[in-house]
């Protein structure tokens, strides 16, 4: 496994549409692995696929429970509202206070092609939107209230 180079604010790749992903292979299996170790090794608690350069359909999260990896993830539901602060590996020391569902079920499939649908809140539901967000060409700075000082 390889740590990938994290695409910053200035990279057009990060306002890019992301396709469907058609092939469940082994190169799928190969990013989510760098994928996870760039997150991990960045302090991270989600990363997609295009910051690191790729224009898939492809997320890893980590919250400190399970790793979880969607590939071509829906939203199908969300309920309620929760704000917080958030950050992005592809905005160094850029936080802001985002609102968020504070429920989410997404529709996804693993990396060996089988479908399922995953339930998270709080900061589960908070990673999954945030993360989606990047496969639409959408950064969390977009749906900034307000900055914040992270200190």
């Amino acid at each position: 496994m390889a740590l990938r180079q994290v695409r910053y604010k200035e990279d057009d790749v990060l306002y890019k549409e992301c396709k469907e992903v058609k092939k469940f292979d082994e190169k799928l299996g190969i990013l989510l692995d760098d994928m996870y170790d760039t997150m991990k090794k960045a302090n991270g608690v989600g990363l997609a696929a295009p910051q690191v350069g790729i224009l898939k359909r492809a997320v890893v999260i980590d919250i400190g429970e399970d790793r979880i990896e969607l590939i071509n993830p829906q939203i199908i539901e969300t309920s309620g509202l929760q704000t917080g602060t958030e950050g992005c590996l592809s905005f160094p020391n850029v936080w802001g206070e985002v609102e968020r569902p504070n429920y989410v079920k997404v529709k996804a499939f693993d990396r060996y092609g089988k479908e399922f649908e995953l339930e998270g809140e709080e900061l589960l539901a908070r990673a999954i939107c945030h993360e989606c967000d990047h496969l639409d060409g959408i950064v969390f700075t977009s749906h900034v209230i307000r900055f914040v000082d992270p200190e």
